[in-house]
């Protein structure tokens, strides 16, 4: 049993355990009892009073007759989130709780101003003003970098694309520049001028005299004055040896198909690279010149619009074309052809002029040049687009083997004299027909034109083919494919 000391009454273990819970006592019943703890039975007097009622809040019960334990010490908690605090309790307080306590400062009474943008607090409207200010500063320095940094990405990309569009247009003209080189079309000189060049080189490299500089020197001025081609690059004879070998030698050809005879010319230093068409139009031209046919058109006069609205020839028309021109003649005769009418379009592509050029020429501009001499002929097209060669050949006979393979014997303006001469030695045992024959099965290119000559027009019928010869031109690819010359008139030689 244990005695309250507060009261004197006995109480029972329970009953002690219930008042210890309750921490505060009623008012003792005797004040003169002897003050002493109801839980443990320690005694003191008035003066320890307070002491007695902090030692009876704070202790726990005990086992009975024992002293009372003293509780463990506790830290004041957060009557908000209920978190331990101590002696920081008012600083976790407002850092945690700041916004729920309202404008009240800690123990001050001062009103407190909280950042709408960051929710920082201050102690007058004057600091969050400036405070504030200093977030539309920023905020304004962030947005004048973002449009400084897409001026400036723009800038950078104006100025990629403004390079790569100057550097495609350089490639563009170098390219154009190359194709103008490659097809004598970037005024770098003509006939003439190659010719000396190439002479002088020749000179330089100690494969030619000077003396014999200046006589083919002369020599080619005199040919050009009088547009007539000085033959030193044309080799004669060479369709009546084969026809002779044919007769002799028939091994293994059933037939062949010859033309009649066609005089070789190939490229000299004044076209080396870029004559080849002119090559084989005086290789046709040599060939109709000894056809009686062809004589009126050729041999002293070309139809002019006069002629056509007259029927009768003139005085100023006639021009004789019975000697071999010379490349550059026959670039002025071509000229000749585009004033008349004919191919305008071609005209424009070479800006109508081919005079005192190293232009490459290929069907459209042979065409033009016989239809205006009155020559009848067409151009056949065997199209499949295809790269640029730019060569051209003459086709001056046919070969049938027994095995009914076809074989095409040509004339090549780029095999020189001195090769082609092999085809003139006697007993010759046909090796150097290899410079001639070009199998069906080795024609590699997608696309050949061939011009064939097929007859004489009349003047009506050459006044007429001016306005149909520019309409058909356009659907021919001018130039970048390989070209063929063929006259017709073959002879056949059966075996």
């Amino acid at each position: 049993m244990l005695l309250c000391g507060v009261c004197g009454q006995t109480l029972s273990p329970e009953e002690a355990a219930a008042a210890g819970q309750r921490r505060h006592h009623p008012r003792p019943a005797s004040p003169d009892l002897p003050p002493c703890c109801p839980l443990c039975g320690a005694t003191g007097g008035p003066p320890r009073c307070e002491e007695r009622r902090r030692h009876t809040d704070t202790a726990e019960l005990g086992p009975p007759g024992s002293r009372c334990l003293p509780a463990p010490e506790r830290l004041p908690e957060c009557p908000f989130c209920e978190e331990a605090a101590g002696r920081e309790l008012e600083a976790h307080l407002w850092a945690r709780h700041g916004h729920v306590l309202g404008d009240l400062g800690p123990g001050t009474g001062e009103q407190l101003y909280e950042c709408p943008m960051c929710s920082l607090t201050c102690t007058s409207i004057q600091i969050l003003e400036e405070h504030v200010d200093l977030h539309l500063e920023e905020n304004s320095f962030l947005e004048g970098g973002n449009m400084r940094d897409l001026e400036l990405a723009q800038q950078l990309q104006t100025e990629e694309d403004e390079r790569q569009k100057s550097e495609e247009e350089k490639q563009e003209r170098e390219e154009f520049k190359k194709l103008q080189r490659q097809y004598g079309l970037d005024n770098s000189g003509g006939y003439k001028q190659q010719f000396l060049k190439n002479m002088e080189r020749e000179v330089n490299r100690g494969r030619m005299q000077p003396f014999d500089y200046h006589k083919r020197k002369a020599d080619m001025m005199e040919s050009l004055a009088f547009g007539v081609d000085d033959g030193k690059t044309k080799t004669s004879g060479i369709i009546e040896a084969l026809c002779k070998y044919y007769q002799n030698e028939n091994k293994d050809v059933r037939r062949v198909w010859l033309s009649a005879g066609v005089d070789h010319f190939h490229s000299s230093l004044g076209d080396r690279g870029w004559g080849c068409g002119y090559r084989n139009f005086q290789m046709l031209l040599s060939s109709l010149l000894q056809n009686s046919l062809y004589n009126d058109c050729l041999r002293g006069r070309r139809g002019s619009r006069e002629e056509a609205e007259t029927g009768h020839l003139t005085q100023t028309s006639r021009r004789d074309t019975a000697a071999i021109p010379s490349i550059p003649k026959i670039q002025s005769m071509i000229e000749d052809a585009w004033r008349e009418g004919f191919d305008p379009h071609g005209a424009s592509h070479f800006n109508n002029r081919l005079h005192g050029s190293k232009a490459w020429i290929g069907a459209c501009e042979i065409y033009s040049l016989l239809t205006s001499l009155r020559i009848k002929c067409q151009i056949i097209d065997f199209h499949k687009p295809t790269g640029p060669t730019g060569h051209s050949r003459t086709i001056v006979g046919i070969e049938e083997k027994k095995n009914k393979t076809l074989c095409l014997l040509l004339f090549d303006p780029g095999c020189p004299s001195q090769e082609m001469q092999k085809l003139l030695e006697k007993n010759s045992d046909g090796t150097s027909l290899r410079l001639l024959r070009k199998y069906l099965g080795s024609l590699k290119e997608k696309q050949y034109q061939i011009v064939a000559v097929d007859g004489v027009l009349t003047l009506e019928e050459k006044a007429v083919s001016i306005s149909e010869n520019s309409f058909c031109l356009r659907k021919f690819k001018r130039i970048c494919i390989s070209s063929l010359m063929c006259v017709y008139g073959f002879m056949v030689i059966f075996f």
